[in-house]
């Protein structure tokens, strides 16, 4: 590479993309432009660059031009995707270098081939049928009465109110839920509920019976 001048370091650059290419590996193509010339024959370093095809004397692409054209701002941008005509997808890096006037003069860009990694998330998801919208309010507790005891405040937090501030509704409404939950099959839950809501026997099993006969 031919551009030790007060602009570009080229030991300095040397070393930098031997860094990179030793550190992200064949998947990725490193490239260093030298726009100072046209934008015919920018590329004056290159490391994988059967990635996208290209090499030394080559050209850079069309976001640098708009970027030349001034009107993309100052053109540096971080980890974009860029799909390929062969379907290929690349996650990229660009920087600009400018001169002390703020004129463009160089590009480092990164581009790495991300496809296989994509197609395996997409096998992964296809294994694992993974979807947010559908995951189960299962509980794993060591016994059943911390079961009880998380059902209770599963509960507590769909009602929003504390005990003391619950009108006979929301009590209602709370022994609804920890019924349609199975909780009262759990020996002595009932006892543990009429403590909670601080009601009696008599009402828990009157609101039991309301409930389960569809009076609320």
């Amino acid at each position: 590479m031919e551009m030790n001048d007060k602009y570009f370091d080229s030991n300095f650059i040397n070393r930098l993309l031997d860094m990179l290419e030793q550190q992200l590996g064949k998947k990725s193509e490193i490239i260093l432009h030298d726009l100072r010339n046209g934008y015919e024959h920018t590329i004056v370093d290159i490391r994988n660059g059967e990635i996208t095809g290209r090499q030394l004397g080559g050209t850079g692409s069309n976001l640098g031009l708009e970027v030349l054209k001034g009107t993309t701002g100052n053109g540096d941008k971080y980890n974009y995707v860029t799909k390929l005509p062969d379907g290929r997808y690349l996650r990229s890096s660009s920087l600009y270098i400018r001169d002390k006037e703020g004129v463009i003069v160089g590009c480092l860009c990164i581009n790495t081939d991300i496809t296989e990694t994509l197609n395996f998330e997409q096998t992964l998801r296809e294994m694992n049928r993974f979807d947010l919208n559908n995951i189960e309010d299962e509980i794993f507790v060591s016994d059943v009465n911390q079961l009880l005891e998380s059902i209770i405040q599963k509960t507590q937090d769909y009602i929003g109110n504390p005990p003391s501030q619950m009108s006979r509704e929301d009590k209602i409404e709370f022994v609804r839920r920890l019924d349609e939950k199975g909780a009262f099959l759990i020996t002595k839950s009932g006892e543990r509920v009429q403590e909670y809501l601080g009601i009696s026997k008599y009402t828990l099993y009157n609101y039991l019976d309301m409930v389960r006969s569809n009076k609320m």
